[in-house]
């Protein structure tokens, strides 16, 4: 879709619309993010400058990491919006999805207008959210709002993970992202799990290196 499509989407609505998406559901080592953004808030303006600007806005999946880069702040600049990080404490407490779900609560709540109606990506509604909402299911690549909150939680995330990595890098991260590739399972066989490491998503994993070992 265009971004001219994109913005149509949600303008359907008639709302001000709060789009909001998550990163970082699948990997086993860091926190879950989730964005919400709204273009049309107080003083930004949806100008044919920023059309532009915007050209390329898509589901983050579908941009290359430096494309994601180049409209991240045009984003963060021309919208309001929120960012917030659920950690590996609380994913292993309550779980991915609730993890989730509550990053994008607090996302959402933190922006919120009279009279809006939340998008949000995927098949779940959020959870304890007193707000009109809506799910939208692959709404990164319908709706403008939600897009730009994917690219804005996937850029500030995999920031988040090459931090990470520096601190611990031999597994890796910067390219991986804490996904559970070949090279970062043979890094926790070999070194360990770290405080950043989501225990439960390695169950599989250490029961097949048990039976190995029987």
């Amino acid at each position: 879709m265009s971004v001219i499509e994109l913005f149509d989407f949600d303008k359907q609505f008639n709302k001000t619309i709060i789009g909001t998406d998550e990163a970082g559901r699948g990997p086993a080592a860091g926190g879950v993010f989730a964005a919400a953004v709204n273009f049309r808030g107080g003083k930004y303006k949806l100008t044919d400058g920023l059309i532009k600007d915007l050209e390329i806005l898509n589901d983050s999946k579908k941009l290359t990491p430096k494309k994601r880069e180049s409209i991240y702040d045009v984003i963060l600049n021309n919208t309001e919006n929120k960012i917030v990080c659920v950690e590996v404490d609380e994913i292993e407490k309550i779980n991915i999805l609730n993890a989730s779900l509550k990053a994008m609560n607090i996302a959402c709540s933190a922006i919120m207008q009279e009279n809006a109606l939340t998008l949000v990506d995927g098949n779940k509604l959020i959870r304890n959210y007193t707000y009109p909402q809506k799910f939208i299911i692959k709404g990164d690549s319908k709706s403008a709002s939600i897009a730009a909150a994917s690219i804005l939680a996937k850029v500030t995330r995999d920031r988040y993970m090459l931090k990470l990595h520096e601190e611990f890098p031999m597994y890796n991260w910067a390219k991986n992202m804490g996904y559970l590739t070949k090279e970062h399972l043979d890094a926790i066989d070999k070194y360990g799990l770290t405080k950043y490491h989501r225990p439960s998503f390695l169950k599989k994993h250490f029961a097949k290196q048990l039976s190995l070992l029987s």
